[in-house]
């Protein structure tokens, strides 16, 4: 057992009501069947005296466990399925690509099974995001120079008309106005604390908050006023960097960041946001301990205010603020993550 975990009649709770706030937090080895799972797997839950808790799947593995085929927790929360992968890897070529069902089923895929995944983990239809990606590469090359016709040929369209009616609807305004115009391009990354959604312009990374946020649709209208700018799904120059960057975090290779961002807001907001970025790696301050570091000390509830509305998770470290008394508050991740993000820069550096 792992001291730095929970209690252990805690996390036996969080197993047996599959509590998806512990995804992250623990993996749970079964002794009589030598497997360890993920805290939300749906296998028959064993009895408290055959099971022993750890902090990663690491720990389970050196312990001589081997994981469940059914949760399947050496893969990251929300990965894709396996039989998905060759599609996903397809569009990723391709981003042009049209697929009708009938071309789903000749690759062996249920159009419905698929559509299924892409609504649970994109919100729209596998269609929608197709149409998105299509879009999203047309505003590109418009904004550098390309001409619409040229673009809306090259993209798949019979007629002017129908992408520019398809374009109109996904970035909220005509394909003429691409040059002065901004598009937000999403894409989520998988984290070992469950997928994020990163969002980004031409001149860097504007959002990077988990999915399961309560505020990420605020966000993301707020988001959109300030830049004058819709989402859509894509692929930008600036993601596969913060991808990198962020697993490199997560296995303590990194400590700090230096992706481009981009960061709307209140110069009182852009302050707390810049204060936050001076908290060393493996540090924390309170929320009065950063109303100071602004030259505010009175200002400590604004300062607090400020730190929920940063929209960059991690790469600004809002979770280093804790309260006066050393407790942790306020993260709108959820604090079972705050706990985790703290607990792994403790073990890679000082404090």
């Amino acid at each position: 057992m792992n001291h730095s975990l929970p209690n252990s009649e805690i996390l036996y709770s969080a197993l047996v009501n599959r509590d998806s706030n512990f995804e992250g937090i623990f993996v749970v080895g079964v002794k009589t069947t030598g497997i360890f799972c993920r805290p939300t797997c749906t296998a028959r839950k064993p009895k408290r005296a055959n099971v022993e808790f750890f902090a990663s799947a690491h720990d389970a593995l050196l312990a001589g466990y081997r994981p469940c085929k059914v949760c399947t927790p050496l893969e990251y929360k929300g990965a894709a399925p396996d039989w998905l992968k060759p599609l996903l890897a397809e569009i990723n070529d391709n981003p042009l690509i049209r697929l009708r069902d009938s071309d789903l089923r000749a690759r062996g895929l249920d159009p419905s099974r698929v559509s299924y995944w892409f609504k649970r983990h994109h919100e729209m239809t596998f269609q929608a995001y197709l149409r998105a990606l299509r879009i999203g590469q047309a505003f590109g090359r418009i904004k550098h120079g390309e001409s619409v016709t040229g673009t809306a040929l090259e993209s798949g369209y019979e007629s002017l008309s129908g992408f520019a009616d398809s374009f109109k609807r996904t970035a909220g305004f005509s394909p003429n106005k691409s040059q002065e115009s901004q598009l937000i391009v999403t894409t989520r990354i998988l984290t070992p604390l469950g997928p994020m959604l990163a969002g980004a312009t031409d001149d860097g990374i504007c959002l990077l908050e988990f999915v399961d946020r309560r505020m990420l649709e605020t966000q993301l209208k707020r988001l959109s006023k300030l830049l004058n700018a819709e989402c859509a799904p894509g692929f930008c120059k600036h993601f596969d960097r913060l991808s990198s960057q962020l697993e490199e975090y997560f296995s303590g290779k990194r400590r700090e960041f230096d992706v481009p961002l981009v960061l709307p807001g209140t110069p009182f907001q852009q302050r707390v946001w810049t204060a936050l970025q001076t908290i060393p790696y493996g540090s924390t301050r309170s929320y009065k301990e950063q109303a100071e570091t602004i030259g505010l000390p009175n200002a400590v509830r604004a300062v607090a205010r400020a730190n929920g509305d940063n929209r960059i998770a991690i790469i600004i470290p809002c979770h280093r603020v804790i309260g006066a008394d050393g407790n942790l508050t306020g993260y709108g991740g959820g604090l079972w993550r705050k706990r985790y993000l703290l607990n792994l820069e403790s073990s890679h550096g000082p404090r």
